[in-house]
């Protein structure tokens, strides 16, 4: 039986003065045995949690993290998609409490990859850079970097598409080519909603269909035209892939 099962009184205990959001803290291997370390939710919903990077810090000053700890408020411990993939980053044991029925489970980590359509949608975890991420590295073994970002960066003056498309291996379309049709597929399709910068990535499939994972919605595949076409500012395309690259 796991050692973080011990920590469940604590974490049930932060759970109840954090409800209705969730809880977050760590396991650390401190002061002779294992210590349950509360951290500060820094997510902008209560169904989500995401630890305060002072806190994991701190934590890392006090002894070996050992486990992340978090809280299900009126729902089961069963761990979610999102936590099996950030269970997978972090490769520690998570421990999940249900709030406020006491339920627990440990999830061990474990090589997880979330379906490309269908996943929930968790910004930094399962958002649209992410499903471009795994679009490429599972279907085309191409690795691409990830970039720290912070809820609705681009309503507080970041433009991070435009920053770090280049750094990610990508190079701009040309708009004539854009313009005349001419995407191939695998093409990442960057667009402008409601927002005064590009925030929203998609992969072109080929034949006007598009993948893409939009905020609050499942990942999806859909029809490339309309709004969506209407919201494309750039168009890249990895170096591997572009036709001098093989010629």
């Amino acid at each position: 039986m796991s050692a973080l099962l011990d920590l469940v009184p604590e974490v049930m205990a932060h759970a109840a003065r954090c409800a209705p959001r969730e809880c977050c803290g760590l396991a650390v291997r401190a002061q002779g045995g294992l210590v349950y370390w509360p951290c500060e939710n820094r997510a902008s919903t209560g169904a989500e949690f995401e630890i305060a990077p002072e806190d994991w810090a701190a934590a890392e000053d006090a002894g070996p993290i050992v486990g992340v700890c978090h809280s299900h408020v009126y729902l089961p411990a069963t761990p979610s998609m999102a936590d099996r993939v950030s269970a997978a980053r972090t490769g520690v044991p998570w421990l999940i409490v249900a709030w406020p029925t006491g339920q627990a489970e440990v999830l061990e980590p474990d090589a997880f990859d979330a379906p490309l359509v269908g996943r929930p949608f968790v910004h930094g975890v399962l958002d649209c850079y992410s499903l471009i991420r795994d679009y490429y590295r599972m279907e085309l073994g191409i690795a691409l970097p990830d970039f720290p970002r912070a809820d609705e960066w681009w309503l507080a003056g970041g433009d991070l598409y435009r920053q770090h498309f280049a750094d990610a291996g990508f190079v701009q379309v040309a708009g004539s080519e854009f313009d005349a049709g001419l995407l191939q597929p695998h093409d990442v399709l960057l667009m402008q909603v409601a927002s005064p910068v590009l925030n929203h990535g998609a992969v072109y499939l080929g034949d006007n269909t598009i993948l893409h994972h939009c905020a609050h919605q499942l990942s999806s595949r859909g029809v490339y035209g309309g709004f969506w076409r209407r919201a494309t500012g750039m168009v890249v395309r990895h170096r591997s892939l572009c036709a001098e690259a093989t010629a």
